[in-house]
Parts: structure tokens; C-alpha cells; sequence
């Protein structure tokens, strides 16, 4: 979403926004709600924020500390990847 770079779905990070309005990883790719995809690398993350192009996607202002949750989980979810 924010590089723009075509990439298989796999090799993606969803980011949903559930019916209670929370936003978040989707390490399943099954929760409900509206759902965006991201590279898993946080210069990607940075520049979405930046773009605003979540907000855009999720039809609303997403929090600064959704950003810095987000931020946490990607890290979390890159280091259990390279174990």
C-alpha cells in the first residue's frame, strides 16, 4: 500500500480495522473488518503514515498510538519471522 510494490499476499502484512474500530496486524488474515496490506518493513509503515494512505483506506483518522502499536507488532511479528 504505501511502496507500492506488487508483491505476493503472503510476503505481506495485513492491517485491519475491526467492527469496534480497532486497528491492528492480522498475523491470520482472517479477522473481520476492513483490511489493508502492508510490506513488513517499517520504512514502508513510516511512509503510509506519512501518505496517509491508511487513513484513507480505513475511512478514518487512525490514532498516533495505533501508529506506534502497529510499529510494535510489525517489529514483533519480523523477529519471530527471522527465528
Amino acid at each position: 500500500m504505501a511502496c507500492r510494490t506488487v508483491q505476493d499476499k503472503k510476503n505481506l502484512v495485513r492491517v485491519v480495522r475491526t467492527p469496534e474500530g480497532e486497528i491492528r496486524v492480522d498475523p491470520t488474515g482472517k479477522l473481520n473488518g476492513r483490511g489493508a496490506y502492508l510490506c513488513p518493513r517499517p520504512d514502508c509503515l513510516r511512509l503510509a503514515q506519512k501518505r496517509k494512505s491508511l487513513d484513507r483506506a480505513f475511512k478514518t483518522t487512525v490514532p498516533a498510538e495505533a501508529w506506534a502499536r502497529l510499529e510494535e507488532q510489525l517489529a514483533m511479528k519480523a523477529s519471530v519471522d527471522r527465528e
